[in-house]
């Protein structure tokens, strides 16, 4: 070769292998088979040159298949600016799709044991307190009845759509979603940012799941704590201190500020409107106070903060205590106690359901819930928080659907679990609110007012309005005990998830750790505990609810939304139909194409740009956050989404195989050489894509490249030779070869040398 840019006259692999290289004489120096990269031996060890050797590529088994041209159809993909034909099968034909459960078909990662680990695990991460606390507000707020069309229409064009997505990606790759990204690497950050999200929201999620817990052992007596007004948290406004009376003529004398007396004694409120304009005061149920001044403790402000309070720091303690307990080995113990943290639920709804529909007034409150309100779908917002309700609740964007996914059998029918877990989570919030609203109406009944003035969503529902509501149940602690108990365990089973997809992220990226999960999982479940216990302060309410309002909100829809376009226009939709029918033994429909291209994305869009036009500063109550507060909030809101162009800035900083931006772009975009099934069991069945690699860590092994850790010519290696390797020159041919492998690696799979070897 005469100069440095020879290799470009090879077009393949093949001539260059036939080309004549530079002699070397490597009987003389030790043969290594490890597949480090020449990047790895810039520490002089040894005075000499290393070699791999490569078996002859005419040795190398071919797994590719021949396909039937009558079972096949054509499909494309972009690689370096032109059109590569690939195949895709409406079937799959000859594949063994038998799974057999109680043993890992994954030895590394493992796998789920049982059949329906994985679908009871799914069904809890999506069925949380939102569905308890959050949709029958909205439906009762956006027309009743009405809001169910634009509910089940995100669910059924945004919702299930984007959750199938997610877990075909965990499921083929058998990946986190920390290193499911080998489809697309220059969009590694999604990942990062959905592991943050997951990590920062399981902090104060664990607190709601405390709160239940205080609840759930307060009421273990025979009077309820909140039932009365004579504890030391209690104020004088507590309503049991100012009833409502008539203030009859025989009562007593009415007052214009609303209070009544007889004999100067005070007897109640006749007009608590009146009473409220002339002394600003307000009655406050007992649960309210119960809540505020006892559990809470709740300070003036959010800059107000306090030490921690010692029973919401031990409740803290416990939450991340069954946590730990729970996720010790993994998927192995959660996959077993999700058969009972999940359907207990529905036990408990039930029976709280069959108690409410019987109590008086019940019919009003579910009145209010499912009358419908038509006038009400002209309103953009009612289309908008239907939206959000489903994307929120599915759980798309945080990463816990992939996490989860990964741990499936390759050939798991993951199209009938997105569509049973997405269609049960429906089903519950709807049969939530029948629940909730009945109890409501009784509330209403027994204060006299109407049911919008008890309506409340969030911790107001499940702390202050259900508790007092359950205080006039004989008997009201059975009652007590039953609700918050499933409260417990709809926010445990939301909590492993985003634990388990921090988790997942973790020793995915770092694989030495998976032998010694446990002590990772609690390492993390400590860090937690001492990072939650800012929220264990009376100002920690304030911090919840920003953390609540920020961390999880329009974050989420750039993630997803980034997410579907890499999969859509960058990894190639038609590519991605066909990974989905390796799995499932069949090609999806192509409604699914319709919503991934179009609907689906437009539906995340109007959500997203309606959340800036319509956005309001955050409050709680009565409170107004401060300007800086504020600030904060928003920072929190970009700390996740800041990693995507981080890990693009640096991962094309870092690759130095291609010169310029666009080259080194272009090479970042395209499928890494691992990236598949992680089985080559399961490899061999990717039979649509010329030259995709069966066994990647063989080719690691085998693959020879030539240690540029010395500056030693191979051509002055001599035996005899007393030069040391500073006073060697490179030999041109030598490193022409080793650029032209680098370059031919590259451009065959758009991959780094590096990183290839």
């Amino acid at each position: 070769m005469d100069n440095q840019n020879d290799y470009d006259r090879y077009d393949d692999t093949e001539s260059f292998r036939r080309s004549p290289g530079p002699e070397v004489n490597t009987a003389e120096y030790p043969v290594v088979t490890t597949p480090e990269s020449p990047k790895e031996f810039l520490n002089s060890i040894d005075k000499g040159i290393y070699v791999i050797r490569t078996p002859d590529l005419d040795d190398v088994p071919r797994h590719h298949k021949t396909l039937d041209p009558d079972t096949v159809s054509k499909a494309t993909t972009r690689s370096e600016g032109k059109s590569e034909k690939t195949k895709s099968r409406t079937t799959i034909a000859g594949s063994d799709h038998t799974q057999i459960y109680g043993e890992d078909e994954n030895e590394e990662r493992g796998n789920w044991t049982g059949r329906f680990d994985f679908l009871l695990t799914m069904l809890g991460y999506s069925v949380g307190l939102g569905n308890i606390w959050r949709f029958p507000y909205l439906c009762y707020k956006n027309g009743g009845g009405a809001f169910l069309i634009p509910y089940v229409i995100m669910l059924i064009v945004v919702g299930i759509p984007l959750f199938y997505l997610e877990t075909c990606i965990g499921q083929f790759s058998s990946c986190g979603p920390l290193t499911c990204w080998g489809f697309a690497p220059l969009f590694q950050g999604l990942g990062v940012a959905m592991v943050i999200i997951s990590g920062i929201v399981t902090l104060y999620y664990n607190m709601i799941v405390s709160w239940a817990i205080l609840y759930f052992f307060a009421s273990f007596t025979s009077s309820l704590p909140w039932s009365g007004c004579d504890n030391t948290w209690n104020t004088h406004d507590c309503s049991l201190k100012l009833p409502k009376v008539n203030c009859t003529v025989s009562e007593g004398i009415k007052y214009g500020n609303g209070t009544c007396y007889k004999e100067d004694k005070f007897v109640g409120l006749w007009n608590t409107t009146h009473f409220t304009n002339a002394t600003g005061r307000h009655r406050i149920t007992p649960s309210e106070e119960y809540w505020n001044n006892y559990v809470l403790g709740i300070s003036s402000g959010i800059d107000d903060m306090g030490p921690p309070r010692w029973q919401l720091a031990m409740s803290l303690f416990g939450a991340w205590l069954l946590c730990f307990l729970c996720l010790i080995k993994g998927i192995k113990t959660t996959g077993k106690v999700v058969y009972f943290t999940a359907l207990f639920p529905y036990v408990v709804l039930i029976i709280l359901f069959i108690r409410g529909v019987t109590l008086p007034n019940a019919s009003e409150g579910i009145y209010f819930y499912i009358v419908p309100k038509f006038d009400k779908l002209l309103d953009a917002k009612v289309w908008r928080d239907g939206a959000v309700q489903v994307f929120y609740s599915l759980g798309p964007g945080w990463g816990g659907l992939i996490a989860l996914s990964s741990y499936n059998r390759f050939h798991n029918n993951i199209l009938g679990d997105a569509i049973i877990v997405s269609l049960g989570d429906g089903l519950t919030s709807i049969f939530g609110g029948f629940v909730v609203f009945s109890y409501l109406g009784y509330m209403a009944g027994q204060l006299g007012v109407g049911v919008k003035d008890v309506a409340r969503s969030g911790a107001g529902l499940a702390f202050v309005v259900y508790p007092e509501a359950v205080n006039n149940l004989p008997p009201a602690t059975l009652w007590s005990i039953l609700f918050f108990f499933m409260l417990i365990t709809l926010g445990l089973d939301s909590e492993f998830a985003m634990l388990e997809t921090v988790l997942t992220g973790f020793t995915d990226f770092f694989p030495s750790l998976r032998p010694k999960k446990s002590f990772v999982i609690l390492v993390v479940c400590i860090v937690c505990f001492l990072l939650g216990l800012p929220i264990t302060t009376s100002g920690g309410m304030y911090w919840l609810q920003l953390l609540d309002h920020y961390v999880g909100s329009w974050s989420l829809l750039v993630i997803g939304l980034t997410e579907v376009m890499v999969i859509n226009f960058i990894y190639g939709i038609n590519r991605f139909f066909s990974d989905i029918a390796v799995m499932q033994g069949y090609r999806p429909s192509i409604w699914w194409k319709i919503c991934w291209l179009g609907i689906s994305p437009a539906g995340m869009v109007f959500i997203l740009v309606f959340s800036f036009v319509d956005y309001s500063p955050i409050t709680y109550d009565a409170y107004v956050y401060p300007p800086w507060a504020e600030a904060l909030g928003w920072l929190l809101s970009i700390c996740s989404i800041i990693f995507i162009p981080i890990v693009f800035i640096y991962k094309v900083s870092k690759e130095d195989d291609e010169k310029g931006l666009i080259n080194k772009i272009k090479l970042l975009l395209a499928p890494s050489r691992d990236w598949g099934p992680a089985l080559v069991k399961h490899r061999e069945l990717v039979d649509y894509i010329d030259g995709f690699v069966i066994d990647p860590e063989r080719e690691k092994q085998e693959l020879s490249f030539v240690n540029y850790g010395y500056t030693t010519s191979v051509s002055n290696l001599q035996p005899g030779s007393s030069a040391t390797p500073s006073e060697m020159s490179v030999d041109p041919s030598v490193d022409t070869r080793r650029t032209y492998l680098s370059r031919t690696l590259s451009h065959a799979s758009y991959m780094s040398y590096e990183t290839t070897l």
